[in-house]
């Protein structure tokens, strides 16, 4: 089965359900974050949100259409969003050393208020969720070339 012929199998959907679940738990909490709570994103937390607010919207349309064909439109936007939370990982854990400080205007991430289950932080916790649509949708691509 190719993805061109837009038939998934029940895995596939489940798959591409699962992807959409990640990314829509990833909005709410971004948006509850930042309306509910009045916490201000920083520079590196927004464009996190850029990548992923469409990633919840476009996934959950293509699960309800059990359109495969997706992931060739969601996969950059869930690897671009990778990245940016891996650097903004990265920059928060002190590996890496920039005048760009993340979370320097406003609400910080680096603020015990900002940690979930025990201390994990909200950079680590974007950088799982990309990391998650990222594989799955990698999952989906390799599933339809067998």
């Amino acid at each position: 089965m190719t993805l061109a012929q837009n038939q998934p199998d029940n895995m596939g959907w489940w798959l591409l359900s699962l992807a959409w679940s990640i990314a829509l738990v990833s909005t709410l909490s971004a948006l509850f974050i930042g309306e509910i709570l009045g916490q201000m994103p920083c520079v590196l937390c927004w464009y996190q949100r850029i990548c992923m607010f469409p990633l919840a919207l476009i996934l959950g349309i293509a699960a309800l259409r059990s359109d495969m064909s997706i992931v060739w439109y969601t996969l950059p936007l869930a690897l671009i969003g990778t990245l940016i939370a891996a650097y903004h990982s990265l920059t928060y854990a002190g590996y890496i050393l920039t005048p760009i400080v993340p979370c320097g205007q406003g609400t910080s991430c680096t603020g015990s208020n900002m940690t979930i289950l025990g201390g994990i932080s909200l950079p680590y916790l974007s950088l799982a969720a990309f990391t998650a649509v990222s594989l799955i949708l990698c999952t989906l691509i390799r599933k339809s070339d067998a």
